[in-house]
């Protein structure tokens, strides 16, 4: 079952660690679609941020928010063209690091400049969000082991999960898919991906789930 055929613009999400960019990448080898990837070694500020959050917290934002809204405009040129796309990120989400990370003056700066910059953004045909526990999480950032990301705390990652949960229990813009990413290992088990494509053929509704140990 080819996805990219019923949804063109699938957007994988999810915090740190979940695997989104992993996911992204084997859907769109496996279907030969585009791959719209957050670059997230590009930012000069994120190291720097999990040193001293405080400090550098609004540089590493608006880092973020102009290289996202350019990978935005990206996308639309990609959609005069025709050609399905997955990515491992949506605007929407942008505000939600913010919100987090920020305080409120600067928060209120971030709103400014994102209200500025009017984007029209594409809404995706399917969001699969990787619900992921904190243990994971954790887990799966000390296997990857880049270096900036050794310094993130259990708590941040905490926060991070607990907000991404209060993102998507609101988010209807876009059919949702929300995985049960505690045993689902895409990366590594094909047959977790193929589990993952059927369940995907299957959806009928905009807000649906999938606990792959209920299926397994």
């Amino acid at each position: 079952m080819n996805p990219t055929e019923k949804y063109p613009y699938i957007v994988i999400e999810g915090p740190i660690g979940s695997g989104k960019t992993t996911l992204a990448r084997k859907l769109a080898e496996r279907f030969s679609v585009n791959l719209l990837l957050e670059n997230a070694s590009a930012n000069p500020f994120l190291p720097k941020f999990y040193q001293d959050g405080e400090r550098y917290a609004l540089p590493t934002q608006l880092f973020f928010l102009f290289q996202r809204t350019e990978q935005v405009r990206e996308l639309s040129q990609r959609d005069l063209f025709g050609g399905a796309t997955v990515a491992d990120f949506f605007l929407e989400k942008d505000p939600l690091f913010a919100r987090l990370n920020l305080n409120d003056e600067e928060y209120a700066l971030y709103r400014q400049i994102f209200q500025h910059l009017q984007l029209q953004t594409t809404a995706p045909d399917l969001v699969i969000y990787l619900q992921t526990p904190v243990e994971s999480l954790l887990k799966r950032v000390e296997q990857r082991n880049i270096s900036y990301e050794n310094t993130i705390s259990r708590e941040y990652l905490t926060r991070l999960a607990e907000a991404y949960g209060e993102f998507f229990h609101h988010y209807d813009a876009s059919p949702l898919l929300i995985v049960n990413n505690e045993t689902l290992d895409c990366a590594r088990d094909e047959t977790a991906l193929d589990l993952l494509l059927e369940r995907i053929g299957t959806m009928r509704s905009r807000r649906e789930y999938f606990n792959p140990r209920l299926d397994l």
